[in-house]
């Protein structure tokens, strides 16, 4: 068996190196293969990228422009080949550590669906207004797909391969969760969730969701693939 780890990254120049380093130590009983996806950055991190390429074996792609983090993923998913998926956000707020656990109920068969869950036990918040709007969309799906999840716009997301083969993905940005969740949902897929650790890092030090922007686009994207 093996797992591909999908890796968008936009302008982590000071975190790209550390996330990888991280991914290649975590043990997880089955072969890895690593896919960084770099979406358009204008800091160092096509530099770093290529330095690092000298030291970890991992396939490289890149856009030319920035497309969004849904486009940097299904980039990634042309070239991924194992037999389960994992996206891994490069801003170093999920742990890789949390692989045995996200990958346990795949390897046993269980279900061929997990989201790592930062509500399942206490984690730090990086702000109020980013926590209530994440609980407010996780609120609006399960209202509209009659669920009972917990975090739907977790970065850590789990799938068999079969599952994103049955999936045309289409939006761009960070609207990949929504859209995502509710397809896997129309197919008839139970999602299981597992609790993550979570280290938030503040607009300051980089965060790119805004929820006033990307928080709209989600709700709106979720209302759509319930009508359609």
């Amino acid at each position: 068996m093996k797992l591909s780890i999908i890796v968008p990254v936009f302008n982590e120049e000071e975190s790209i190196e550390e996330i990888i380093k991280r991914i290649e130590n975590v043990s997880i009983g089955i072969e890895k293969e690593i896919i960084v996806v770099n979406d358009g950055s204008y800091d160092e991190t096509k530099d770093v990228l290529e330095r690092l390429k000298r030291k970890f074996n991992f396939v490289s792609l890149e856009h030319q422009k920035n497309q969004g983090k849904g486009a940097a993923i299904r980039t990634g998913l042309l070239k991924a080949r194992g037999d389960f998926i994992l996206i891994q956000d490069a801003d170093l707020e999920y742990d890789p550590k949390d692989y045995p656990i996200l990958l346990e109920p795949l390897i046993k068969k269980e279900v061929k669906v997990v989201y790592g869950s930062r509500n399942l036990f206490e984690n730090p918040r990086s702000s109020k207004s980013y926590f209530l709007g994440g609980q407010f969309l996780t609120f609006a799906f399960n209202l509209l797909f009659f669920e009972k999840l917990t975090d739907i716009n977790t970065g850590y997301k789990v799938f068999a391969k079969e599952v994103l083969e049955k999936i045309n993905l289409k939006e761009n940005d960070f609207a990949f969760c929504e859209e995502i969740t509710c397809k896997v949902k129309q197919l008839g897929y139970k999602i299981r969730e597992v609790p993550i650790h979570y280290h938030p890092r503040s607009f300051k030090e980089g965060k790119k969701i805004r929820w006033y922007k990307d928080g709209l686009r989600g709700l709106w994207t979720i209302i759509k693939y319930r009508i359609i």
